[in-house]
């Protein structure tokens, strides 16, 4: 069996599918791509069982099969070469020979019957999206995601359909974002959890494309189909926690603060804080904000003046300075709104100048004790 095909093409496609096979694995299969070959096509699939992604590539080939190849070697092997047609030759001694312009080389091959067939969703829902929306949404959530297994509906961004139009939603309990959508909308509630492992493989797909994506889901699993790309994942089988309880109402502290110079000014006082609880304080009185941070074991500390246009009582509030860079690196409008009731309830960031009507965010951080 013989195939034709432009290293370059191959190589950016593997790397991409890459990104689902884990570094270690139960199953050795699973350390393969699996190629199926039909004539002018190839189809390249990648799993960890859980996630499984395939996509196609333009061949030369008048043959038809199916073999797995080592990922890791053959991501090596194209990395070397420069930009040229390569000749990949499949033996029944279980090895295939890659001619390239310069030379011949040979790596072993495992059978494609070994390799896990995908799961098929019977009687799925489906819904679409464009690939810019669900790239910003996935962009603006999945950063408040969990790790804790213990949590596992925390791990996931939850999809949540409904009349009224679509929410991202993710939380590790000491952040929260929510995505709304009003432009989507679908004629009963359902609501899902994908993993952040999928998630981050769409994420870099997404993010230079302008099509349509369809997603087709039941209660265990979830297909995302576009271009020349198919995402199977398994859904995390939990019930998301009732995140609205902890949205809080009324905020009457409120502030408009230049992002950017907000961002600046945590990152700054950060570098003090201490480097187990990475708290800063914040201390609104009029219309400017003191941040301050102190390591006593090192004697470091910091305090920095920021103006900004308050309305509230003088109050201190402090916070995790990694988790709020995060939430002020992921809002992209110059001026964003502070807001919060007292010094141990949670406070919300949103944008001010969102030019989309269509779209809504809202984060919310819970605030650390002040010593």
């Amino acid at each position: 069996m013989k195939i034709t095909l432009n290293s370059k093409n191959l190589l950016d496609k593997l790397l991409i599918l890459n990104g689902v096979i884990n570094s270690s694995n139960t199953l050795p299969i699973l350390d393969c791509f699996l190629f199926d070959i039909d004539g002018n096509e190839l189809k390249i699939t990648a799993s960890d069982l859980e996630t499984t992604i395939s996509s196609t590539l333009e061949i030369t080939s008048s043959d038809k099969g199916s073999i797995a190849v080592p990922s890791r070697m053959l991501i090596d092997i194209l990395k070397a070469f420069p930009e040229q047609p390569l000749d990949f030759y499949v033996k029944d001694n279980s090895t295939i020979d890659i001619n390239s312009d310069a030379g011949v080389y040979s790596i072993a091959y495992a059978l494609a019957k070994e390799y896990p067939q995908a799961v098929l969703i019977e009687d799925p829902q489906t819904a679409t999206i464009n690939s810019k929306i669900l790239g910003k949404a996935i962009s603006k959530t999945i950063f408040a995601t969990g790790t804790d297994d213990l949590r596992p509906a925390m791990t996931g961004v939850l999809f949540q359909f409904s009349p009224s139009g679509l929410n991202f939603v993710a939380t590790d309990a000491h952040k929260l974002v929510k995505y709304q959508r009003s432009d989507i909308t679908s004629a009963e509630e359902i609501d899902f959890i994908v993993p952040k492992k999928p998630l981050n493989v769409l994420k870099g797909i997404l993010s230079t494309l302008d099509i349509d994506v369809v997603i087709s889901f039941n209660q265990t699993n979830a297909i995302f189909t576009f271009e020349d790309y198919v995402l199977m994942c398994r859904l995390v089988d939990a019930t998301y926690p009732k995140y609205e309880n902890v949205i809080p109402k009324e905020n009457p502290n409120k502030a408009v603060i230049s992002r950017s110079k907000l961002l600046s000014s945590v990152k700054c006082v950060s570098i003090f804080a201490n480097k187990t609880t990475k708290q800063i304080r914040f201390r609104f009185t009029g219309n400017e904000i003191n941040l301050s941070s102190e390591d006593v074991d090192y004697s470091n500390k910091a305090d920095e003046r920021l103006n900004c246009n308050y309305e509230g009582q003088d109050t201190k509030i402090g916070f995790n300075a990694k988790y709020l860079a995060e939430m002020i690196s992921n809002l992209s409008s110059e001026e964003i709104n502070f807001e919060f009731s007292l010094p141990n309830r949670a406070a919300i960031l949103t944008p001010i100048d969102d030019k989309d009507d269509q779209e809504k965010i809202l984060m919310l951080i819970m605030p650390s004790l002040i010593n």
